[in-house]
C-alpha cells in the first residue's frame, strides 16, 4: 500500500513537471511573438505543426508556412503587439498533451493610428520529442475584438527587438 502511495505521489510530481515545461513553452511562444524573434519562435513548433488563428480565418500547415505568416504580418516595427496567455488548463497523457489558454492581446498599428484589443481561447496540442515539449497545433477562437482609431503617440521601445540572449 505504501509503495502504491509513493508511486502516485511521484507520478503527480512528474505530471506537474511536464505541465510546467509546457507552460514555459507557451510563455516562450508569446515572448517571441511580441519581440519578433521569428527564428526562436520556430523552435516552439514540432515538425509538421499546424496553426489556425482568429477562429481559423488564418490557417497554416508546417512550420515554414506558420513563420512566413508571422513574418509577413507582424515584422513591421510600427506594429507593436502585446499577447497575454493565462489560466492554462493542461492535460498530459504520456508524450502528448492538450491545453486551453485564455488570450488577451493588443496590437498597435502606429502608422494607421489604430489599435486592436481582443480576447479568446487558445486550443493547443503538444507532443514531446526527445524530452522537449513542442506545439503540434495551436490556434484560437475569439470571444471579442475591438478596433479603435485614435492618435496613438507611441513608438516601440525597440531594444527588445534587437537584444540577444546574452544582452
Amino acid at each position: 500500500m505504501l509503495a502504491e502511495s509513493n508511486f502516485a505521489k511521484e507520478n503527480a510530481v512528474s505530471n506537474l513537471d511536464e505541465i510546467e515545461a509546457i507552460k514555459q513553452l507557451k510563455y516562450k511562444y508569446f515572448r517571441c511573438l511580441d519581440c519578433k524573434k521569428w527564428d526562436e519562435m520556430a523552435e516552439c513548433f514540432a515538425p509538421g505543426a499546424r496553426s489556425w488563428y482568429d477562429s481559423g480565418k488564418y490557417s497554416f500547415d508546417g512550420v515554414d508556412a506558420i513563420m512566413k505568416f508571422m513574418r509577413d504580418s507582424l515584422s513591421d516595427p510600427d506594429i507593436i503587439s502585446l499577447h497575454h496567455g493565462h489560466h492554462p488548463e493542461i492535460q498530459v497523457n504520456g508524450v502528448e498533451a492538450t491545453g486551453i489558454w485564455y488570450l488577451e492581446d493588443r496590437l498597435y498599428f502606429t502608422k494607421q493610428n489604430m489599435m486592436l484589443w481582443g480576447a479568446g481561447f487558445y486550443e493547443d496540442e503538444y507532443v514531446q520529442i526527445d524530452g522537449a515539449w513542442l506545439l503540434r497545433s495551436t490556434g484560437y477562437h475569439r470571444t471579442f475584438e475591438e478596433i479603435q482609431t485614435r492618435e496613438l503617440n507611441m513608438t516601440s521601445a525597440g531594444n527588445h527587438l534587437t537584444r540577444t540572449k546574452t544582452d
